[in-house]
C-alpha cells in the first residue's frame, strides 16, 4: 500500500472516530440533563414527605387524645 493511499485509509476511520465521540458527547449531555432531572424532582419530594409526615403525626396525635377522652368519660 502506498503511503497516500494509508493516509487516506486513517483519515477516513479518524473521521469516523470523531463523528463517534460526537455522538457520545450528545449523549452524555443527554444523560446529565436527565440526572439533573430526577435530582430536581427528587429534591422538591423532600419537602412533600416531610410535611405528609408532620401532618400524619399530628393526625395520629389527634386521634390518640381523642381516644383517651372518649375512653375517661365513658368508662369502658
Amino acid at each position: 500500500m502506498s503511503v497516500e493511499r494509508e493516509l487516506a485509509v486513517h483519515e477516513t476511520e479518524i473521521k469516523h472516530l470523531q463523528d463517534d465521540m460526537d455522538r457520545m458527547v450528545r449523549d452524555i449531555d443527554a444523560i446529565k440533563n436527565s440526572v439533573a432531572d430526577i435530582q430536581r424532582t427528587l429534591s422538591e419530594a423532600k419537602g412533600g414527605w416531610k410535611t405528609m409526615m408532620a401532618v400524619a403525626g399530628l393526625a395520629s396525635a389527634v386521634t390518640g387524645v381523642l381516644s383517651f377522652i372518649v375512653y375517661y368519660f365513658t368508662g369502658k
